[in-house]
């Protein structure tokens, strides 16, 4: 039995070791698992991080897509505002101008007809004289009459802005004289001066509106 029991116990001393190590192959299987699972862990964790910021930049983009949208609606209502104000402003510019066209050949057309009405005076005048003229031998009183219708005519013509340019005896002027000739002057006190009037001028309100063509004493 001593032999036996001997023998048994070196069985069981030699079977320890291995048990020992299946239990060491088994640690070391499980943490040769752990670095594995660590990485499907991180994996995981990085592709969910990734979506988290695929979205974040996917909500960021429809945010900014709308305030663009929302800026652009507002300045092409800003920009159709500011058409319809330039065609507006348009239309009465052109109607204000037509309307001011039509007012100023209105006012001349009034103006030329008044003027016309007080000259048919002055024409009536004349034809009066001229039926004198046919019957009367009274050469004095005919004289008078036409002097009388050239006074009339001449104030008339004054009432209107109208004036004569003054020029024999003055000082030749380019504003007012346009010199035909030059002669030579009747005195020395002429030199440079108006001789003759070839042409009478005038004024309308101040404004040359014909010239006094003169001769002009050297």
């Amino acid at each position: 039995m001593t032999k036996k029991a001997s023998k048994a116990t070196a069985e069981g001393k030699k079977e320890e070791p291995v048990a020992k190590m299946d239990i060491e192959i088994e640690d070391q299987d499980a943490v040769e698992q752990k670095p594995e699972e660590t990485a499907t862990d991180d994996k995981a964790a990085g592709k969910e991080e990734l979506q988290n910021e695929k979205t974040e930049v996917t909500s960021e983009e429809q945010t900014n897509d709308v305030t663009a949208g929302k800026r652009i609606e507002e300045s092409e209502a800003k920009a159709k505002e500011w058409q319809d104000k330039y065609l507006r402003l348009s239309a009465e510019f052109d109607n204000y101008r037509k309307r001011t066209l039509k007012e100023k050949t209105d006012l001349i057309k009034s103006a030329n007809e008044e003027l016309l009405k007080d000259i048919l005076r002055v024409v009536d005048d004349f034809e009066r004289a001229m039926v004198h003229l046919d019957k009367s031998n009274d050469i004095n009183g005919l004289k008078e009459g036409i002097h009388l219708i050239h006074g009339k005519f001449s104030e008339f013509l004054k009432q209107k802005g109208l004036k004569e340019i003054e020029a024999k005896g003055m000082a030749f002027d380019l504003d007012f004289h346009e010199a035909l000739t030059k002669i030579p002057a009747p005195a020395d006190d002429m030199k440079g001066k108006v001789v003759d009037v070839v042409e009478k001028g005038y004024t309308l309100n101040d404004k040359v509106i014909r010239y006094s063509k003169v001769v002009v004493g050297d």
